[in-house]
Parts: structure tokens; C-alpha cells; sequence
């Protein structure tokens, strides 16, 4: 149930308390007879007090409390009614009959099922009460009904009228939530869009003077150099959209795209993966991924690639035929080392998903 709610359901449980309070003090009290009036009256007394202790504090009567007070107030229910004459119930003199029925709903509402037949079996003492004392004629038996009745239909309608409002409120509120991650989805997409064309627009704007250069003969495409940024560029931009592809594993997607144009350009590459895929930051990926890139366009013909997921850490790293790169640390998120071994080239960049 949702928090707005339990608040409307509190302040129900709040009101039905006041109302019993004020029909206790100012309307049973008055009317008042015997030792055994008095005694029905102290115990209701009693459980209303009890149940004010949750009540007051927005919560409900807790399950055992709420049927012991429960089986208390239908025993002094039964008292007092059976005090009365056959012909005073229900009548100006008969004050437990209805009062009764409002403390079990105090004691109750959280629980409409049990409060509906406890309002019933509240009621049926009052009629054997009637069905078990001297013959009465059918008039006063009818008059008797009816009034049972009358008190029994609003008692269980207030519980009714209750429970609608508190079940149309939980669905207004669930409602509102939704619309509420409705709208943060789409703040989310409309922000990851916005940054994907920055990136795109950035990348474009870094890949536009390698091709002017090439179409205006100022860069010759049989330069090695020209060619690594050539490969680079377009290894960039295969990354890019690899990036916003919704793949249940994004790291190795990206990773997959790097390799898979490495072998478009006939390197040939191996790829090994350890450990389960683990939430990354864009950010972070583009960080672990763009020391590979670099790494892939430096090699002359092979390479091996791993991917070692664990608890608290990643790391992506290759071995390649090519020259080493520039140790860098990125934005500090990510570590990033480059060794040179023999004639390959090792490179690691590790990311540490626990606390440092």
C-alpha cells in the first residue's frame, strides 16, 4: 500500500476513534443502569483507551490486541444487553447494542472481513437475546429487527465507504507514481539522446579534417599514420554506436565492436571473458573501451583480448604485435597501463566497482 494511503487510512482509524469517544461519553454515559452497565462500560472504556495507543500514532491495532479487544468488547456487549429486558433493547435504555459495533470497527477496520462478521456476531447476541427471553408478538420482533438492522447496515457501510476511499486513494497514488517514472524514464532518454548526438557531433567534428585532409591530397592514404587514424576514427565511431544499443551486456558489446572491425581490417583477434556482466557507467566503459581502441589500431596482424569481470572490479586489457601506447589514468576512474614485452605490447585498464 502506498504511503498516501496509509495516511488516509490513519486519519479513518483517527475519526472512528473521535466519533466512539464522543457516542461513549456523551451519548452512552447518560445511560447508564446497574453494576453490570457500569462494568460493560468501564471495559469498552478500556479497549477504546488501548487502542487509542496505536490509533493516535497513525498505525493499526496489532493482530493479537485487536481480537482480544475484540472477544472483551463483545462479552461486555453481551453483558450489558443481557441486563436489559427483553423489551428495552434497542430502545433509549439499550446503549451497549450500537456503541459495541464502533469499537470493534476502531479495533478492526485494517482487517474488513473479520470487522463484518464481528459486527454480525455483535448483533446476533442482541437477537437471542430477544429469541431467548418470554414469547414477544411479531410486531416487536419486526420493530426489533429493523432497528438491529438499521444500526447493523451503517455501521458495515461506514466500513465499506472506508475501504473504497482508501483503495480509490492507493490507486491515484500508484498512479501518480507511474506517471512519475513515466516522466523520469523519459528525462533519462531525452538526456542520453542529447548526450549521444554531442558525442556524435564531437567525433564527427574530429573525424571531418582526416577526410577533408584525404580528399584535398594533403594526407596520403598509403601513409602508416594515415591509416592508424583512419582505423581509429572509424573504430571510434563503431564504439559510438555500439554505445547506444540496448544489449543486456553493454561493456562486451562494445568490446565485440572494437574486435569486429579490428578483423575487418584482417588482424586476427581472440576474445576471452571471465565473470558476469555489472552495471558501468557510460562514461566509465567509454574509459575502459578507448585504450583497446587504441591498442587494436597499433597492432600489425594479431592480438588477444580478455575481459575479467569480478565482485569489486573490471578490467579489460589486450596483448598486441603493435607498439605500446601512452600510460594515462583518464579521468581518475579508470587506471590505465601500457608495458612494452619483447615485441608486443601489453595493455590493462581496470575499473574498481567497490569502494576504494
Amino acid at each position: 500500500m502506498s504511503e498516501t494511503a496509509d495516511r488516509v487510512l490513519g486519519g479513518c482509524r483517527i475519526a472512528v476513534l473521535l466519533a466512539t469517544a464522543v457516542i461513549q461519553a456523551g451519548l452512552s454515559l447518560p445511560r447508564l443502569g446497574d453494576t453490570a452497565d457500569r462494568l460493560a462500560f468501564a471495559a469498552l472504556a478500556v479497549v477504546l483507551v488501548v487502542a487509542a495507543w496505536w490509533v493516535l500514532r497513525w498505525k493499526p491495532v496489532p493482530w493479537p490486541v485487536a481480537i482480544a479487544g475484540a472477544v472483551l468488547v463483545l462479552a461486555a456487549s453481551a453483558v450489558a444487553v443481557w441486563a436489559l429486558p427483553p423489551d428495552r433493547l434497542l430502545g433509549g435504555d439499550d446503549w451497549a447494542s450500537g456503541l459495541a459495533g464502533w469499537h470493534l470497527l476502531v479495533l478492526l477496520l485494517d482487517r474488513p472481513a473479520l470487522a463484518m462478521g464481528a459486527l454480525v456476531l455483535q448483533m446476533t447476541l442482541t437477537f437471542s437475546r430477544q429469541i431467548g427471553s418470554a414469547p414477544a408478538d411479531r410486531g416487536e420482533i419486526g420493530g426489533l429487527v429493523i432497528v438491529g438492522l438499521s444500526v447493523l447496515t451503517f455501521q458495515a457501510a461506514t466500513l465499506a465507504l472506508i475501504r473504497v476511499v482508501n483503495r480509490r486513494v492507493g490507486e491515484a497514488a500508484e498512479a501518480s507514481a507511474e506517471r512519475d517514472r513515466q516522466a523520469h524514464r523519459k528525462a533519462l532518454a531525452e538526456e542520453r539522446e542529447a548526450d549521444q548526438r554531442s558525442r556524435f557531433a564531437g567525433q564527427l567534428g574530429a573525424t571531418l579534417p582526416l577526410l577533408a585532409g584525404l580528399a584535398d591530397h594533403t594526407l596520403d592514404p598509403r601513409d602508416e599514420a594515415v591509416r592508424r587514424r583512419c582505423a581509429l576514427a572509424a573504430t571510434q565511431l563503431r564504439r559510438l554506436f555500439a554505445e547506444n544499443d540496448d544489449v543486456p551486456d553493454p561493456l562486451l558489446h562494445e568490446v565485440s565492436a572494437c574486435v569486429d572491425l579490428a578483423e575487418r581490417r584482417g588482424l586476427t583477434v581472440t576474445l576471452a571473458v571471465s565473470g558476469e556482466p555489472a552495471p558501468i557507467p557510460t562514461g566509465v566503459r567509454r574509459e575502459l573501451t578507448g585504450p583497446l581502441m587504441t591498442a587494436l589500431v597499433a597492432a600489425r596482424s594479431q592480438a588477444r583480448v580478455s575481459v575479467l569481470r569480478t565482485d569489486d572490479e573490471i578490467r579489460v586489457a589486450a596483448i598486441t604485435d603493435g607498439e605500446p601506447g601512452a600510460t594515462a589514468n583518464g579521468s581518475g576512474a579508470v587506471d590505465v597501463e601500457w608495458h612494452a614485452l619483447g615485441e608486443q605490447s601489453w595493455m590493462e585498464a581496470k575499473w574498481r566497482s567497490g569502494p576504494n
